[in-house]
């Protein structure tokens, strides 16, 4: 028995239980330590398994229904619906079905239960890779389903769900005049590397020439298209990617953000880059002074990076969509106080619900008569005409660039200040 293949499988199983049994971000797991004690490959590896079986959810359960008369407990699932997925990925059924017995039988509340993990995952290993692709692409929830097919309709949304179970393949934004030794140029400036890598292994990483950025994140500091000596303020800036894109584009940063753990990440990113800003750690509606642009990257549902982040459907409901929807009109309000007459406020969610984007800005343009949507500044290389709204916003999608891998959900404006 491979050891090292049964604790990342374990971790695995633990996220799961985590995720679908206590509605917690695998983000807020790991960073409570949940695969601290792996090492470096097999956290990697456990991640992956457990971010691959959320993908697959229901197909593995739907796979497993055929063999079980009742649900088992919820650890116990989890170690089946991964085993599913592992099957349905060209894994050995020898390795996939002793591990996850030998997992199950550990256990000292479920220890009893080995027999039928092993007997259902013997079954299933006969005709998973017939069945498998048969099913239909898993389907996201319904509390965000519907209101994402009354946005955009149910073809797009089939299209995004289709882009959610492949996948992301990882993006890299470059440092002016650096170079990528791997990976695809994309339209619109990032460098796209296909298939599962290390990344503090790819060339360049020490050196700092990139850092990863979705293709879709890494638009908003380019609409807004900082210039060098300008004093541009990054609302909300964690984790960094969009401050060290101004900082590379020569402006004069002040990074804020209220998480000071995530900040420590924007300091190790500026230091591996070797770029500048100033990082203060507080709270947006707080804060004050005089800029010339503002990228404001609102606190949103993130319902645009579930290709990323497949366990946001499981671990939320919707609930909270009310008091972030606030949040976001109150930032748009307060980052007007802080912009200079004549001044750009790039405003951004990386949310698929038009009430987080398009319905942003078309109050707060009504709200502020000093303000005005620039559309010129969406005349970006790759930006596609279609993708520009009616109140002259940038509306990204993930069922977009299909054939390319897909893209995060984005929504992006640019607003002027009557100078």
């Amino acid at each position: 028995m491979n050891d090292t293949a049964t604790r990342a499988r374990q971790s695995a199983i633990y996220l799961l239980d985590q995720i679908l049994g206590e509605h917690r971000l695998m983000s807020e797991c790991l960073a409570a330590g949940a695969l601290d004690k792996l090492a470096a490959e097999d956290r990697a590896r456990a991640q992956r398994l457990a971010l691959d079986t959320l993908r697959g959810l229901e197909r593995a359960d739907r796979m497993l229904n055929k063999h079980l008369q009742k649900k088992p407990p919820l650890p116990v699932l989890n170690a089946l619906r991964l085993g599913v997925v592992e099957l349905a990925g060209g894994e050995a059924a020898h390795g996939v079905v002793n591990s996850m017995v030998e997992i199950t039988a550990r256990s000292r509340r479920h220890g009893r239960l080995k027999g039928l993990v092993n007997a259902v995952l013997r079954k299933v290993a006969v005709d998973t890779s017939k069945h498998w692709e048969l099913l239909r692409v898993p389907r996201l929830p319904k509390w965000l389903r519907t209101p994402l097919a009354q946005a955009w309709g149910a073809n797009a949304v089939a299209g995004m769900e289709r882009a959610h179970f492949a996948g992301a393949p990882l993006d890299l934004t470059l440092k002016p005049g650096a170079t990528a030794a791997e990976g695809n140029m994309l339209p619109t400036g990032s460098v796209r590397i296909d298939g599962p890598v290390q990344v503090t292994a790819l060339p360049g990483y020490e050196a700092g020439d990139w850092w990863v950025q979705d293709a879709a994140a890494a638009l908003p500091a380019r609409v807004l298209a900082a210039q060098p000596g300008e004093a541009v303020l990054d609302l909300c800036a964690a984790p960094g990617g969009k401050t060290l894109q101004l900082a590379a584009q020569g402006a004069v940063v002040t990074a804020l953000d209220l998480s000071e753990s995530r900040m420590r990440r924007v300091r190790e990113n500026l230091d591996r880059t070797g770029l500048s800003a100033e990082l203060v750690v507080g709270d947006a509606l707080e804060h004050q002074g005089s800029y010339d642009a503002i990228l404001l990257d609102a606190p949103c549902s993130a319902t645009g990076t579930i290709r990323r982040h497949p366990d946001l459907p499981h671990a939320k409901d919707g609930s909270e969509f009310g008091e972030l929807i606030e949040l976001q009109a109150r930032m748009l309000a307060h980052a007007h106080t802080l912009l200079k007459p004549g001044g750009r406020l790039v405003y951004c969610t990386c949310s698929l619900l038009p009430d987080e984007g398009e319905v942003q800005i078309e109050e707060v343009l009504e709200q502020f008569p000093d303000l005005s949507a620039d559309r010129a500044a969406l005349d970006l290389p790759g930006v596609k005409p279609g993708w520009i709204t009616q109140e002259g916003g940038l509306r990204l999608r993930p069922d977009y660039w299909a054939e390319r891998g897909g893209m995060d959900g984005f929504y992006i404006a640019c607003l002027r200040k009557v100078g």
